[in-house]
């Protein structure tokens, strides 16, 4: 008996004072993920040669072993900067609102002037970045971020809100400068188009997983040197990805040699927008993009609040169940390959499979969606709870799933010459939807937020579907 009794007292010890539900909740996502992880490992084949690929190996005279080692190569050189950058960058998301609550600040205000910067900067930022080089943008990025986490230091709000501007703009370069120039690298070294998948999906699953572990660092770092201590270890992580960066080669948004230097940036800037107000499918592109992005950053700040309003046994410990919204990212990330495969293979052409993977994953998260619009409108909290944490995971893992699949239709529709250019000029609606997003949590009902951000991604696959069933048309990738 004692010793029994000293068992149940070191696991009690050993496991966190969490309700039943979260721990059974986390276990239950992490084995799920395991069985994932483990399932695409033994049913991945890197050995299979397409038709693409026939022709790559013919004119370079290479193996496939050869290629596919070149290939690895230089896709871990890119996912390890995109590890340590979406590491530092989660560190800082998960402990901003807490260290803007320490300081006594109007946390609104600060949150509001990094989208309007975002907003603001974005269709000039692309620009810069296809003339002056994808490599020096991100590294700008790195230095802007360092400076950024060192003002997170000072509680003047003045400085404090010449963070969050410098913040709108370095979102902008993180999410177009290290895209492009994967992509644009990507074709310079001539590896099959197909491959891109393998990248995109493996930065899904990045993305998830070290959103996982940022939660844990930053909560050690917060422990042992107070609020600032997650910006710190962000600052330090920074460094390191910029000394990475370095290693890469260069590539602007010109292909051909010497023509960068040749294009103004004037005539970058006109050429961008010029092309987004021609072309059907990029403009197409971009509103999916503004749709589904701000339906997903207005669901980012409802799940807490919502969860705490329904009062479920033994309360929310929001650090669990923000690891298992994580968790189902990465589950999305790794079944990406695997879904396009049956949708290429199955029910539409290979050319296709992207754009109907799409509109599946839009749909699926309309309806996850539609789960706590309905619920919270027409039902008992106690009764929906469950209801509700689901349609969260299963909207998660949508964004898991569609992240990559974005990336290879934005790689599909968009020319290399004008990568940056155009991504930020994506990223203006995008920030408009996320402002109208953030508005709409002050002064509607709960449900009814929630069936705004159903619509936007009902929305988004109905625009998409007009992308899947329009013909497919090869994209000049100068």
């Amino acid at each position: 008996m004692d010793g029994k009794s000293s068992s149940s007292e070191l696991l009690a010890g050993i496991l966190p004072d969490w309700p039943q539900w979260a721990v059974s909740l986390l276990l239950a996502m992490s084995a799920a993920l395991a069985v994932t992880l483990a399932i695409n490992h033994f049913t991945s084949n890197d050995e299979r040669e397409s038709p693409e690929e026939k022709k790559i190996l013919h004119k370079s005279h290479k193996t496939h072993e050869a290629l596919l080692a070149e290939f690895n190569s230089f896709r871990w050189s890119y996912l390890s900067v995109y590890l340590v950058i979406m590491l530092a960058d989660w560190m800082q998301g998960t402990h901003m609102y807490t260290l803007y609550l320490s300081y006594n600040v109007n946390i609104s205000a600060l949150f509001l002037t990094g989208f309007l910067s975002g907003a603001l900067f974005a269709p000039f930022l692309g620009s810069l970045v296809d003339k002056f080089g994808r490599k020096r943008s991100c590294i700008i990025y790195c230095v802007l971020e360092i400076i950024i986490n060192w003002l997170e230091h000072y509680s003047h709000f003045g400085t404090l809100l010449l963070g969050r501007v410098l913040g709108g703009i370095s979102t902008n370069l993180l999410f177009s400068a290290f895209e492009s120039w994967m992509t644009t690298e990507h074709r310079r070294k001539g590896f099959p188009e197909e491959w891109l998948a393998r990248t995109y999906s493996d930065c899904s699953i990045a993305n998830g997983s070290t959103a996982v572990l940022a939660g844990v660092v930053a909560q050690v770092l917060e422990d042992l040197f107070g609020h600032i201590g997650p910006f710190q270890g962000a600052i330090a992580l920074t460094f390191l990805a910029m000394i990475l960066v370095l290693r890469w080669d260069e590539n602007y948004g010109e292909e051909k040699e010497g023509s960068h230097a040749e294009s103004s940036l004037y005539k970058q800037f006109v050429d961008g927008w010029k092309l987004v107000g021609s072309d059907s499918k990029i403009f197409r592109i971009g509103l999916i993009q503004a749709l589904s992005e701000g339906g997903t950053y207005t669901f980012v700040f409802m799940w807490v609040p919502t969860l705490l309003g329904m009062d479920p046994p033994g309360g929310v410990p929001t650090g669990a169940v923000f690891s298992s919204l994580m968790m189902a990212i990465t589950i999305g990330g790794v079944c990406f390959q695997p879904v396009e495969q049956f949708f290429g293979t199955r029910i539409t052409s290979k050319a296709k499979a992207p754009e109907i993977s799409a509109v599946f994953a839009y749909i699926m998260a309309s309806m996850s969606m539609a789960v706590p619009a309905l619920c919270l409108c027409c039902a008992p909290a106690g009764v929906c709870f469950e209801k509700v944490l689901a349609s969260f995971l299963l909207i998660e893992f949508c964004v898991g799933l569609s992240s990559p699949i974005a990336g290879m239709l934005r790689s599909k529709y968009v020319p290399d010459a004008y990568q940056g250019a155009i991504m930020n000029i994506f990223r203006l609606p995008l920030n408009a939807v996320v402002v109208s997003g953030t508005y709409a949590t002050d002064i509607f009902e709960p449900y009814q937020v929630f069936g705004v951000v159903s619509g936007l991604f009902f929305t988004a696959a109905v625009i998409q579907m007009s992308l899947a069933i329009g013909k497919t048309k090869e994209v000049k990738k100068d």
